[in-house]
């Protein structure tokens, strides 16, 4: 059963249809839309400040979602995938992303609607990332704009995992 805990008097809260993986840990001040998933070692900690989450977004195995403490809260918008290891630390991350395997966002980075974060990328502290645009490396800079195939990989991933969390319903 997945760690669900109270810290500094705030309970998560959770939409309608969330999944969380046996491992998975939810702590304080988190509030998550509706047909979320979060996967095994999972882990989204809002003892220090706030994270809000919108619908249909994955958490997969092994990310890191936290924030800064009195400085930098975290939101994730609707339709999100952040993949396997990633870390998402004190930002704002908008609707229809996707977050790559490994990949690092910063405090008071903002990743605009549409757009991709490549597995491994670290985007620093501030980053500004224009809706639409995919970015990659150390740190992370704009590579291309996302074209209709790599959208059709974000739409298909955030719609697949809700699928894949009823097979472990069964």
């Amino acid at each position: 059963m997945a760690i669900i805990k109270t810290i500094r008097g705030f309970s998560p809260r959770f939409g309608n249809n969330c999944f969380l993986a046996d491992n998975a840990v939810v702590v304080g001040e988190v509030t998550m839309g509706d047909n979320c998933t979060v996967w095994f070692n999972a882990v989204v900690r809002g003892d220090v400040n706030t994270i809000t989450i919108g619908n249909d977004t994955n958490i997969q195995d092994g990310a890191i979602i936290h924030c800064t403490y009195q400085k930098a809260k975290t939101t994730i918008g609707n339709k999100v995938s952040i993949a396997h290891n990633a870390i998402v630390h004190g930002c704002t991350i908008e609707d229809h992303v996707l977050i790559g395997m490994g990949a690092i966002v910063m405090d008071d980075a903002v990743i605009g609607t549409g757009s991709v974060i490549a597995a491994g990328a670290i985007i620093l502290p501030g980053t500004k990332v224009a809706p639409g645009s995919i970015w990659a490396g150390v740190p992370a800079k704009k590579v291309k704009d996302t074209g209709e195939e790599m959208k059709a990989v974000i739409e298909r991933t955030a719609r697949n995992y809700p699928m894949y969390a009823e097979w472990f319903k069964e």
